[in-house]
């Protein structure tokens, strides 16, 4: 790594730790009702679905090598778990990339 970059780097890792406990400090004194942990879960899933949107549509990287429709069956697979599981995070991710696997297989 280069010696420029590592102070911006450590300096970023810090801040994003010191907001990490000053967020958890504050979700730990608050309700699950609480309109400030309302707006912070509708946040996290906004950027969650943007994140998805742009691996669907516009890939990088190693997942712009798979076929859309490959990309395609994973998400409808992992939001079918999702909605089969009552939101559950992790068979849902588990259901998605066993269908993007099975369709790269196939294709």
């Amino acid at each position: 790594m280069d010696g420029a970059a590592t102070v911006p780097l450590l300096l970023t890792a810090a801040a994003m730790l010191a907001l990490r406990g000053a967020g958890m400090l504050l979700a730990g004194t608050l309700r699950p009702d609480h309109p400030f942990i309302q707006w912070a879960a509708a946040v996290s899933q906004a950027v969650l679905a943007a994140f998805v949107t742009l691996a669907v549509i516009a890939p990088a990287g190693a997942l712009a090598s798979l076929p859309l429709a490959a990309r395609v069956a994973a998400l409808a697979a992992g939001l079918a778990a999702h909605a089969a599981t009552g939101g559950r995070m992790l068979p849902s991710l588990g259901a998605g990339l066993a269908a993007l696997l099975l369709v790269r297989a196939l294709l």
